[in-house]
């Protein structure tokens, strides 16, 4: 099993150009099976989990052609609508292939899916989203089985604003049979663009991005090219490891707009921030900043996806701050692992109270999922000695070679 050693080495200066992100991509792999005509994407992360999409998708038929950042995706043969379990279990963003599948074809089979165990992440919005769009699903022996010779518009509304329940809505409603409105819908970018790629194949949406969003159904959906947007929170882990070496970068191919509550904190922090139109410069004048309180909350608020990475940057901050982690009850357990490192984090319940310290030390420390990955290489990063990451697996789910780019930022970092 693959190792990361990280050994503190001072700040991380330099430019950085962040990948596509892997949220986006993910609808927008499995809006391919909407259409007989390929789709043509670019910006294509190279994380793991992309990976186990385009395998699921060739399963059913799908003919994948990947270079580099550039795919194409041509569903005109699809043979099977059953998306396995030995698949489904470690990519959590394989209950997309549902809304797709059943729009298109009648019937989807699809595992329940997996992913990071960071808490409950019910698909119950998923199902009772689809049965009121006139799907007859069934849950037997761990697949969900779902039919219906064309689904219905309807109005439904959410009961809490999910994204990837969003997502597969807004997908499965573009094919059905009149109007459909979606009610407290999650507002993330990703579901903007997934609707600006929709848009492109032929669909009539208004209101992406918004709480309300209208699909009026059309009997076809054609090609397109689309290109994937920045991944925001590559750029927040950026940052935020920027910020905890006391250092100075520039993140290029971004978009500002994407990270407007994580840029404010890291102003709190006492960072200098400059913006463009798609780059992002940090600096820290070399100076140790001030513990900042974290919230956690749906976009356009604080991300859950950027928690651990604050977590880490307070625990090496100056005075005590509160992390409060609204969305997911399992997301602390980053924690243990980063008090190995001497981190002083004391939690209560949902909320994490750090007093930061001047230095942390290097030790050994186990990933447990994807983002307390990137909290746990930021503590390495301003630590004393040596730091060895176990389970990197889960890094390697959604960043895109990381280690070598810190490495070009001036990291002591390496890959055994």
């Amino acid at each position: 099993m693959e190792q990361i050693f990280i050994t503190g080495n001072g700040p991380l200066r330099g430019e950085v150009t962040v990948a596509g992100a892997k949220n986006a991509a993910l609808p927008i792999i499995a809006a391919s099976l909407l259409s007989a005509e390929p789709l043509h994407i670019s910006n294509l992360p190279d994380v793991r989990d992309i990976g186990t999409a385009l395998q699921l998708l060739e399963l059913l038929g799908t003919q994948v052609q990947r270079t580099g950042t550039e795919l194409v995706l041509d569903s005109n043969q699809i043979h099977s609508v059953r998306a396995p379990y030995e698949l489904v279990k470690t990519i959590r963003a394989s209950i997309l292939l549902l809304g797709p599948l059943l729009a298109r074809f009648g019937e989807a089979d699809v595992s329940l899916p997996g992913g990071c165990a960071i808490g409950s992440r019910p698909v119950n919005e998923h199902i009772v989203g689809l049965q009121a769009l006139g799907a007859d699903i069934r849950i037997e022996a761990g697949y969900i089985k779902a039919k219906a010779k064309r689904l219905r518009g309807a109005h439904f509304a959410f009961d809490v604003p999910s994204v990837t329940a969003t997502e597969n809505l807004l997908m499965a409603a573009t094919l059905a049979e009149g109007v459909t409105t979606l009610k407290n819908c999650a507002m993330e970018p990703e579901i903007s663009d997934l609707a600006r790629l929709l848009q492109s194949m032929g669909a009539h949406i208004a209101g992406a991005g918004t709480s309300t969003i209208t699909i009026e159904g059309v009997k076809h959906l054609h090609g397109a090219t689309h290109k994937v947007p920045p991944d925001r929170i590559e750029t927040g882990t950026f940052l935020a490891a920027a910020a905890a070496t006391r250092g100075s970068i520039t993140v290029l191919e971004t978009n500002p707009d994407y990270l407007q509550h994580v840029l404010d904190k890291l102003e709190q922090a006492g960072c200098r921030l400059k913006l463009g139109p798609d780059w992002i410069h940090l600096d820290t004048d070399g100076k140790r900043c001030k513990a900042v309180n974290i919230h956690t909350a749906p976009f356009p608020a604080f991300p859950t996806d950027m928690q651990a990475q604050f977590m880490a940057l307070n625990a090496l901050a100056e005075g005590s701050a509160t992390v409060v982690e609204n969305i997911f009850e399992n997301r602390f357990m980053h924690v243990a692992e980063l008090q190995r490192m001497g981190a002083d984090i004391e939690l209560q319940g949902r909320t994490a109270i750090v007093r930061g310290r001047e230095r942390l030390q290097g030790a050994q420390v186990m990933a447990t999922d994807l983002r307390a990955s990137a909290s746990l290489i930021i503590a390495a990063l301003a630590a004393e000695g040596e730091t060895v990451i176990d389970r990197v697996y889960h890094l390697d789910r959604g960043y895109a070679n990381i280690d070598r780019k810190l490495a070009e930022l001036g990291a002591s970092i390496r890959r055994a």
